[in-house]
């Protein structure tokens, strides 16, 4: 899916550049394949996938350790139900929030890479001079909520149909 998406990501990032002056997505598309050609438009495809693989993975891992640590939900409570809602939102919201941190030094990279045009290799030493290795850190706050929310939206919807079934 990573490899599908990728133009479109790519193109939204290109997009969200405040000194870009493109209106859409399908313009930002259009500009990258002229001034990129075809294979610019999957510059950054090998960051995405070390960023997406470890970031759903974790979030399974924790999730599913979260689970053992909470307490098991009485089924014959009068607030079962709510109970697990609960419960559910604590397991998703901690794997969601673990994943975004993990993976925030590669996403750093990515959109570097998207603005400088570099290699991923090339992107790490370029960003490592300038920032050392507190480029791991930038845009960690923003990160939080763009990758947190999805993914921890994705484990607490599936738990729940889960459940429901």
């Amino acid at each position: 899916m990573q490899c599908v998406n990728q133009p479109v990501v790519r193109a939204s990032i290109t997009l969200q550049n405040p000194e870009s002056n493109m209106k859409n997505i399908r313009e930002s598309i259009r500009f990258i394949h002229r001034k990129y050609g075809v294979k610019g438009l999957w510059h950054g495809t090998n960051a995405g996938i070390l960023k997406t693989v470890p970031k759903y993975c974790t979030a399974i891992i924790v999730k599913d350790y979260i689970e053992t640590v909470l307490p098991e939900i009485d089924p014959h409570s009068p607030t079962a139900n709510m109970d697990n809602l609960t419960r559910s939102a604590c397991k998703s919201a901690c794997a969601g929030i673990t994943g975004a941190l993990l993976t925030n030094p590669v996403d750093v990279c990515r959109n570097e890479m998207f603005k400088t045009n570099l290699s991923l290799v090339d992107t790490v030493k370029s960003l490592r001079k300038e920032m050392g290795w507190r480029f791991v850190l930038r845009g960690m706050g923003k990160n939080l909520v763009a990758v947190s929310i999805p993914v921890a939206s994705t484990i607490f919807f599936t738990d729940m149909f889960i459940q429901m079934s």
